[in-house]
């Protein structure tokens, strides 16, 4: 079971534009506003680390991984089931990733996740090859 589950972690909420984060606890849910923008607040995940407000360079990076649909979540420590997730913390591990998403015919979300760009790195990456098929019949 998720550590998360038990012990009433907070959830990080972004605002990309104004460049803040914040942490709310999960009860109740409700629409998230930044205070800057009244724009509404993103979900992040509960392992988000905020970059400095004028590292420009990061929070670009991290509004790269939030448009693909992708939250900081899942670290060693979590105790959950999942693999720990990479996120890439500079421009230059973003654009490595982009030219593989085009090489591949991959979405960039999936390569954004891996390690390596061009290593396939869960088993549901990975496809099943017909001798693997007929095994598991």
């Amino acid at each position: 079971m998720c550590y998360h589950a038990f012990n009433g972690a907070f959830r990080h909420y972004v605002c990309v534009a104004c460049r803040l984060a914040f942490k709310a606890s999960t009860w109740p849910i409700r629409k998230r506003v930044c205070p800057g923008c009244r724009g509404q607040l993103v979900f992040a995940g509960y392992d988000f680390a905020a970059p400095r407000r004028r590292d420009a360079k990061a929070w670009s990076v991290v509004a790269t991984v939030l448009a693909e649909g992708l939250i900081y979540d899942h670290r060693p420590g979590c105790g959950c089931s999942r693999l720990p997730s990479f996120r890439p913390r500079t421009k230059a591990q973003v654009r490595v990733r982009r030219r593989a998403a085009e090489r591949l015919g991959l979405p960039l979300a999936v390569t954004l996740a891996r390690r390596d760009a061009f290593t396939a790195e869960t088993r549901d990456e990975q496809t099943l090859t017909p001798s693997a098929t007929r095994d598991a019949t």
